[in-house]
């Protein structure tokens, strides 16, 4: 099937030309202003702009589903739903749990491979532990974090059959930084978090490897002028990722700004880190073991302690990064596209509009809302 998308806005070499694009077979087959295909439906996409599907690789779920207890009709829901805010592709980010059940995680991800689908895609897996600092644990269980153990990531990696793209880590426990490269070797793009390192660590764990920074300034040591720590070490090197939460309430908008300023529009990854409680009202909810309740929108642990992912969604998040920053659409859209899928390593694929890459795209009206979600070529939303 053939679609040929004309009179849009579209986002080329970060800015907006006018131009068509034509989608043939789940691909984009050309992107210019004299396509041609007889067979094609024609939609007039005049007043929108066309960016490249938005990428979330940090979600534990939404709409009443839990990655950590998702089936793979679950996980089906969550895509759906992603689809809407115009998410095209995503990571299922699995929280620290016991070896049974996160290789129960995995084997309902590869269940949901196999079933036909309509709404964004998964892309792999991100293991937020269990090689994780107690003291920075956030909403993770402590009973089952640990130290490094190669055999057991071996095993996680095997059985997701490399599909693991992506582990957090804190590298300031035993053995963790001479863990990093083999961690790499077995495909999975490190990123270090949930950590009070201090910055000799952190620097030793990026030079060996590690690629990002988990939802950078939340559970990690923070920047002193003179202990300039995690934080400090992954503001200053050019080549790490910074994952930012950008809902007003995990970042201040002059942090968010701050820390745009000091990585370089290219060097930043937004992401959702939301719970199942996206998409829904205030309430009761899980995160993985724990009990979670959001109130006025923010989830924290029942008990009382640390904020527990988010509600934000991705199309929320454009919205506050314009509002945060005063940038134009063309300065913020890589950070959902591009960055990330240059981070996870699939930009051969996705995170631009290319000829020859999945025709994953959203179209946006003229307040930069999501108006419609293609994946794959077909329309799986439309306001």
């Amino acid at each position: 099937m053939a679609v040929l998308l004309k009179g849009g806005m579209v986002y080329q070499d970060h800015r907006f030309v006018r131009a068509d694009v034509l989608m043939r077979d789940g691909v984009i087959a050309g992107v210019g202003t004299d396509l041609k295909d007889e067979k094609a439906q024609v939609e007039d996409v005049t007043g929108k702009r066309l960016v490249p599907g938005f990428l979330d690789i940090h979600t534990h779920g939404a709409v009443g589903v839990d990655v950590n207890a998702a089936r793979a009709e679950d996980y089906e829901k969550i895509c759906r739903f992603h689809a809407a805010q115009g998410t095209t592709g995503w990571l299922c980010s699995v929280l620290t749990d016991t070896r049974e059940q996160t290789l129960w995680c995995i084997e309902e991800y590869k269940k949901w491979k196999t079933m036909e689908h309509k709404g964004s895609r998964l892309l792999g897996i991100h293991l937020e532990g269990p090689f994780l600092n107690p003291q920075y644990k956030g909403a993770m269980p402590e009973h089952l974090l640990q130290k490094p153990n190669p055999e057991l990531a071996a095993e996680y990696q095997k059985a997701a059959e490399g599909e693991i793209r992506y582990i957090t880590v804190s590298p300031e426990i035993e053995g963790m930084v001479d863990f990093i490269p083999g961690l790499c070797q077995l495909g999975m793009k490190v990123a270090i978090g949930h950590s009070g390192a201090d910055y000799d660590t952190a620097v030793r764990a990026i030079y060996n490897g590690a690629a990002a920074a988990t939802h950078t300034g939340n559970a990690m040591r923070l920047l002193h002028q003179h202990e300039p720590a995690i934080w400090g070490a992954v503001l200053e090197d050019d080549k790490v990722y910074c994952e930012m939460i950008c809902d007003g309430r995990h970042l201040h908008p002059g942090t968010v700004r701050l820390i745009l300023k000091t990585k370089g529009m290219d060097r930043v990854v937004a992401i959702t880190d939301s719970i199942m409680a996206a998409g829904l009202p205030d309430g009761n909810y899980k995160l993985g073991v724990n009990d979670v309740v959001v109130v006025d929108g923010d989830a924290r642990l029942a008990d009382g302690g640390s904020r527990a992912g988010s509600t934000l969604t991705t199309g929320k998040a454009l919205e506050n990064l314009l509002a945060f920053t005063g940038r134009p659409l063309e300065d913020i859209v890589p950070l959902l596209t591009e960055n990330p899928a240059k981070l996870i390593g699939v930009y051969d694929r996705v995170g631009s509009l290319e000829a020859g890459k999945d025709a994953d795209l959203v179209a946006l009206d003229e307040g930069c809302a999501v108006a419609a979600t293609y994946v794959k070529g077909e329309c799986c939303f439309l306001r």
